[in-house]
C-alpha cells in the first residue's frame, strides 16, 4: 500500500461533491422511447442529451468533462489555500506549483511583462543571418520547450529497453493536419484563412504587423514541411517510426543541417549520443534541404517566430491568449467563450494529459485529497480479475498457435500496473519558479526538463517512474508494458470503492479491459513482454490477426458521424481493437467478481449486474459536443467518438444480446459480430 498522506475518504468526497454513499448509477436519462436494442447510447442518454445544453466556454461535456471539471475544482481551491499559506507548501513540488499557479492568476503582472520572457528568443532568431547558425538556433528552441520544426525526447529505446536513447520526430505545423496545407474543402479552405488570421494577429501583438502578403514565406516553408509529414495513421506504426542511425548516418541522410552543431547545443555540451532513433527520416531530410539555402533565412526567422509566440500565448498578455483562444478554441474546436482562467491554468501547468513536468506535483496535491488506501485495495482486485479474464481469452483463441499463446501470456503476466499515484515524489532538484512570471516560469521548467531529459542520457531506464499525473480523468498503456490507472479517474462516475460491483466493472473495468489490450492492439502486439520492440509472433498467427484487425477498421471507417465526414478506421483502430476486446473483458471480470460475492441475481433499481454493467458503461461514454469539435476529432483523433464508443463494441457483444434479450436483425445486434481477442 502507498504511504499517501491522505485526510479522510469521506473529506476528499466533500471536497469533490461526492456522496459518502455507495455511488448510484444516474438514470435520469434514459429514454423511454428508445429501445435498448435499438439504440442503447440513446437509451441511456437521449434524455440527458435533449435537455442538456453546451456552455460557451465547452466544446464538449459529458462523464468525462464533468469529473475532470470536478478535479480542477478540487486543484483550484486546493492550490488557493498553498499559495496563501506558505506553510502549507512542504514539499518542493508543492511550493513550485504554489508560485507557478499564482503567477498564471496574476493577469496585472503578466500584462505588465509583456513579451519580454520571450523576448531573448526572439532576439535570437532576428539575429539569424547565417544558415550555418540555425542548427543551434533550433537546438535553444527545442531546449525551451518550442517543437519548431523538430521534436526531441529522451526515453527509453524500443529495442533496448534497458537504456534510454534520443528520439527526434517531425512536429512544427500550425495546422492541425499536414494534409490542410493542400486540401480544397471548405473545412480546411476555413481553417487555413483562421491560421493566416491567428498568425497576423500574433505578429501584430508583437509589434510587428503583418499582411497576408508578407507571411507568405511562413506559408510557403510551413507547406513545405507538410509535404513530407507523415499522416497520424502512419504514426501509429512502430516499426517504420523506428530508425536508428549514428550521427554520421543521420548527416548522409539529412544533408544541409550540421546535425553535431546542433546536438551539441541539444546536449547542453555533453558527450554527443552515438545513436539516435529517427521517427520519419524523409521529414529531417526536408529540413536539412530547407535549411541550406541562405535565401530561405528569411522564411525561417519568421515561422520560428510564430512558433515561439504560438507556444508562449496562452500565458502572454490578453492580446496573445486571446488570438490563440480565438483560432484553436473558436475556429477548430467551436468554442465560444474560453474555461475559467483557473482551469487553464492548471491545464497549462500540468498539460492535457497529465505528461508536463509539474503535472507529478499537480498529483501529489490531488491524491493527499482525493484518493484512499480503500480505493487501492478496490482498484487492485479489478485490475486483477480483469487481467485473469484476459488471461482466458487468450488461451481459449482458435486462431492462435500455442507458440505464440505463450509469449503472449508471458506478456499479459509481465504487465506492471501503476494505481492511483507514484510512491515517491519528484523532487525537481535545481528548479526555482516566481510567483509574478507566467510565461518566464514556463520557460524555466522547460528548459529544466530538458536538462533532466539529458541526464536520462547517461542513466538506466526507471522502470516505476510514473509518466502521467495522478489528477488527470485518463489511462495509459505506457511502452514499458505497463499500464497506469491515475487517481484521477478512480473517481465516480468511472470508480467509486463503495459502488456495486456491476457499476464498478462497467465504469473503471471496461477501461482497464481497455489499457490491457492496447498491449495487444495492432500497435502495441509488436512488443513482447518488457516492452522491447520485437516480433514474437508466427507469420500464420499475424496473418491471423491483420484479417481480423482489417475487417474492425473497415467496419468503423463505414460510419459517418456527421455528413460528409467518416471516422477513419486506420486512425482509430487502436483504440476500437481496445474497445471492442475491452468490453468483453470487463464484463468476465465482472463475472469472477459476482462469484466471490454471491451477487449474480441481485436487482438494483429494476436492473440486473449484466444490465447495470452496460448502464455504467454507457453513462461513462455520455457527452454532448459541438460541431466543429466533432469534425476535428474525427479528422484528428485516435479515439472514435463517445456514441460510437457503446454502439459499436456492444453490438458485437454477445453478452449485451443476452442482457437485453435482444434478438437478431435488431440494430444492437451486428449480423457478422467482429472479435480480435
Amino acid at each position: 500500500m502507498h504511504p499517501f498522506a491522505r485526510h479522510r475518504l469521506a473529506a476528499a468526497a466533500a471536497l469533490l461533491g461526492l456522496a459518502a454513499a455507495a455511488q448510484a448509477l444516474d438514470l435520469t436519462g434514459l429514454s423511454k422511447d428508445v429501445s435498448p436494442c435499438d439504440d442503447f447510447y440513446a437509451f441511456v442518454n437521449g434524455n440527458w442529451e435533449a435537455a442538456t445544453e453546451l456552455p460557451a466556454s465547452r466544446a464538449r461535456i459529458g462523464s468525462f468533462e464533468q469529473l475532470r471539471q470536478n478535479n480542477d475544482a478540487l486543484l483550484d481551491k486546493a492550490l488557493k489555500e498553498l499559495a496563501d499559506k506558505p506553510t502549507l507548501q512542504t514539499t518542493p513540488g508543492l511550493k513550485l506549483i504554489a508560485a507557478y499557479f499564482s503567477s498564471g492568476m496574476d493577469e496585472l503582472a503578466i500584462e505588465a511583462r509583456g513579451i519580454s520572457p520571450v523576448t531573448p528568443l526572439l532576439n535570437r532568431i532576428d539575429s539569424l543571418q547565417r544558415r550555418e547558425d540555425l542548427p543551434t538556433l533550433l537546438a535553444l528552441l527545442n531546449r525551451s520547450g518550442i517543437s519548431a520544426p523538430l521534436n526531441f525526447s529522451v526515453q527509453p529505446d524500443r529495442k533496448d529497453t534497458r537504456r534510454n536513447v534520443l528520439t527526434l520526430s517531425q512536429s512544427g505545423l500550425g495546422l492541425p493536419n499536414p494534409e490542410d496545407y493542400s486540401k480544397d474543402d471548405e473545412r480546411t479552405r476555413t481553417l487555413r484563412h483562421a491560421y493566416g488570421t491567428y498568425v497576423k494577429a500574433l505578429l501584430s501583438a508583437a509589434g510587428r504587423p503583418a499582411s497576408d502578403e508578407d507571411i507568405k514565406p511562413l506559408r510557403e516553408l510551413e507547406t513545405m514541411l507538410a509535404d513530407y509529414t507523415r499522416p497520424r495513421e502512419r504514426l501509429r506504426d512502430p516499426v517504420a517510426n523506428y530508425n536508428p542511425m549514428t550521427l554520421a548516418e543521420l548527416a548522409k541522410a539529412a544533408p544541409g543541417l550540421d546535425w553535431s552543431a546542433y546536438l551539441a547545443v541539444l546536449t547542453a555540451g555533453a558527450k554527443l549520443p552515438e545513436r539516435i532513433i529517427v521517427g520519419q527520416p524523409e521529414f529531417l531530410e526536408r529540413v536539412g534541404m530547407l535549411a541550406s539555402s541562405p535565401a530561405s533565412l528569411p522564411a525561417w526567422r519568421q515561422y520560428l517566430t510564430v512558433r515561439v509566440l504560438d507556444a508562449a500565448a496562452p500565458r502572454l498578455p490578453k492580446a496573445f491568449a486571446n488570438a490563440s483562444f480565438d483560432y484553436r478554441g473558436k475556429a477548430i474546436t467551436g468554442l465560444q467563450a474560453p474555461p475559467p482562467r483557473s482551469e487553464d491554468v492548471i491545464l497549462q501547468i500540468g498539460g492535457r494529459t497529465g505528461s508536463e513536468p509539474l503535472g507529478l506535483a499537480l498529483g501529489e496535491l490531488f491524491v493527499a485529497r482525493a484518493f484512499s488506501p480503500e480505493a487501492q485495495k478496490r482498484a487492485v482486485q479489478l485490475v486483477d480479475d480483469v487481467r485473469a479474464s484476459m488471461k482466458a481469452r487468450i488461451e481459449k483463441l482458435d486462431w492462435m498457435t500455442p507458440g505464440t499463446k505463450t509469449r503472449a501470456l508471458e506478456k499479459l503476466a509481465n504487465m506492471q500496473a501503476k494505481i492511483g499515484a507514484p510512491e515517491k515524489w519528484p523532487q525537481y532538484e535545481g528548479l526555482q519558479l516566481g510567483t509574478n512570471d507566467y510565461a518566464g516560469n514556463w520557460l524555466k521548467v522547460a528548459l529544466w526538463n530538458s536538462g533532466q531529459q539529458v541526464k536520462d542520457l547517461d542513466a538506466p531506464v526507471e522502470r516505476g517512474r510514473w509518466r502521467m499525473a495522478p489528477y488527470v480523468v485518463n489511462a495509459q498503456a505506457g511502452g514499458l508494458n505497463e499500464i497506469t490507472f491515475p487517481a484521477g479517474i478512480l473517481q465516480p462516475p468511472f470508480f467509486d470503492a463503495k459502488a456495486d460491483d456491476a457499476t464498478n466493472y462497467g465504469g473503471i473495468g471496461m477501461v482497464i479491459g481497455h489499457e490491457i489490450t492496447h498491449h495487444f492492439d495492432d500497435s502495441g502486439r509488436n512488443f513482447d513482454a518488457i516492452g522491447t520492440l520485437t516480433d514474437w509472433w508466427t507469420p500464420a498467427d499475424a496473418a491471423g490477426y491483420k484479417l481480423r484487425a482489417d475487417k474492425v477498421a473497415d467496419r468503423y471507417s463505414a460510419i459517418s458521424p456527421l455528413p460528409g465526414y467518416n471516422i477513419n478506421g486506420r486512425l482509430t483502430l487502436g483504440e476500437n481493437i481496445s474497445d471492442m476486446s475491452g468490453l468483453p473483458i470487463a464484463y468476465e471480470g465482472l463475472q469472477r467478481a459476482l462469484k466471490r460475492t454471491g451477487g449474480a441475481g441481485k436487482l438494483v433499481d429494476g436492473y440486473t449486474p449484466a444490465q447495470r454493467f452496460f448502464l455504467s458503461n454507457a453513462l461513462v461514454w455520455r457527452a454532448k459536443v459541438r460541431p466543429e469539435f466533432l469534425i476535428n476529432q474525427v479528422r484528428t483523433d485516435s479515439h472514435s467518438p463517445a456514441k460510437y464508443r457503446v454502439l459499436t463494441p456492444m453490438s458485437n457483444s454477445a453478452y449485451f444480446a443476452q442482457a437485453f434479450s435482444c434478438k437478431p436483425g435488431s440494430a444492437m445486434v451486428a449480423s457478422d459480430p467482429l472479435t480480435v481477442w
